[in-house]
């Protein structure tokens, strides 16, 4: 490890300025902190935190139409459990749980299938958060949903899209940032060449890294030699698992079912084609489509007074920079999103302390 730590010193020192590099993945700013990664990191070189955390990013008008979805009469509306205290306006489904709707936590899309052939008299709807990663479970199981004839199932889509996410970033031009460690579990189903523009249109490198400190340590290398050598490419670090194709079943499977469409993203806006939505062949699936969503919703920032979220997912600030870190809003009472989950840059922040 001491070796790898002096390999960045001297890349450093040959690049001969400061250098801010973005890890992009909630899993890998978890992985860094918990590793104690930034300890470990040499003057002159610092990690700020991204986008990639899809519960921080679900709107509040999200959730707002999720609370009145599972309101409805004769409704079961499923979701995964880092949904659950995800902040509306003044509500959360945890506090719509415990006023009577019928909302269950899921580990699995498949699982709420099951309900749906169990309770054909009801609506089930299953709550499609995530990025890439958790998309392909969802276009699977409305595949088996229609092959089985289960009529009764549905989703309220709110997939986003990791690469026009840093398209947006980068384009913006809101936060300087010299390289990408990019996400791994992404990239295991997309691959590198949706990532392509960011050394085409950018010219910055990006390398998609592995989970453990050494892996890290690698990807960080990787991305000081590009720099040093003045390179912009999309390198793979994380060769064990991610392969440049990705997984093209997978990327048939979610195109078969979804089409990219804008979304907004939590204190950060809308971004264009960054979300998923059913095609039209299947929007019997979508429970839009079934229920009518009385949610008026203002558009623009949601967020409580004084919440940092937008600029800490946006990589301008750090959580210790918001007002509210810490005092007002802890894990345990969460004010806004990036709080709420383990990935969540705050939480990970609140919970091994400090920053470099």
């Amino acid at each position: 490890m001491s070796l790898a730590v002096e390999t960045l010193k001297n890349l450093l020192k040959q690049i001969g300025k400061q250098v801010r590099l973005m890890e992009v993945c909630g899993t890998h700013t978890v992985a860094i902190f918990r590793q104690g990664v930034r300890e470990l990191l040499p003057d002159g070189l610092s990690l700020i935190s991204g986008p990639g955390c899809p519960v921080c990013v679900t709107a509040v008008e999200d959730i707002e139409k999720a609370m009145e979805i599972a309101r409805k009469e004769n409704v079961i509306f499923t979701t995964f459990g880092d949904m659950m205290r995800v902040p509306g306006i003044k509500k959360n489904l945890s506090e719509t749980k415990a006023e009577g709707a019928d909302i269950r936590v899921l580990y699995s899309p498949i699982d709420a299938l099951k309900i749906a052939s169990e309770n054909k008299d009801k609506k089930i709807v299953f709550f499609a958060t995530g990025f890439e990663t958790t998309s392909p479970s969802v276009a699977a199981t409305l595949f088996e949903a229609e092959k089985r004839g289960i009529s009764n199932f549905y989703i309220y889509s709110v997939h986003k899209l990791v690469p026009p996410a840093l398209d947006s970033l980068l384009g913006s031009g809101e936060v300087k940032i010299d390289g990408f460690i990019l996400p791994g579990h992404v990239s295991t189903i997309i691959g590198t060449r949706p990532y392509g523009f960011i050394a085409e249109k950018y010219r910055k490198p990006s390398v998609i890294t592995g989970f453990e400190a050494g892996e890290i340590l690698q990807g960080i290398n990787m991305l000081l030699e590009q720099i040093a050598s003045n390179r912009a490419e999309v390198e793979i670090q994380y060769k064990k698992v991610v392969r440049e194709e990705g997984n093209p079943k997978a990327v048939a499977l979610i195109n078969e079912y979804f089409e990219p469409c804008d979304a907004y993203w939590r204190g950060i806006g809308t971004i264009p084609l960054s979300g998923l939505k059913l095609r039209e062949k299947y929007k019997h699936r979508d429970i839009n489509s079934v229920i009518k969503i009385e949610t008026l919703f203002i558009s623009g920032p949601q967020e409580p007074k004084g919440c940092s979220c937008g600029e800490i997912l946006k990589g301008i600030k750090t959580p210790d920079e918001c007002p509210l870190f810490a005092g007002v809003c802890t894990p345990e009472n969460p004010v806004g999103a990036c709080m709420v989950s383990t990935e969540g840059s705050c939480a990970a922040y609140y919970k091994y302390g400090g920053h470099k």
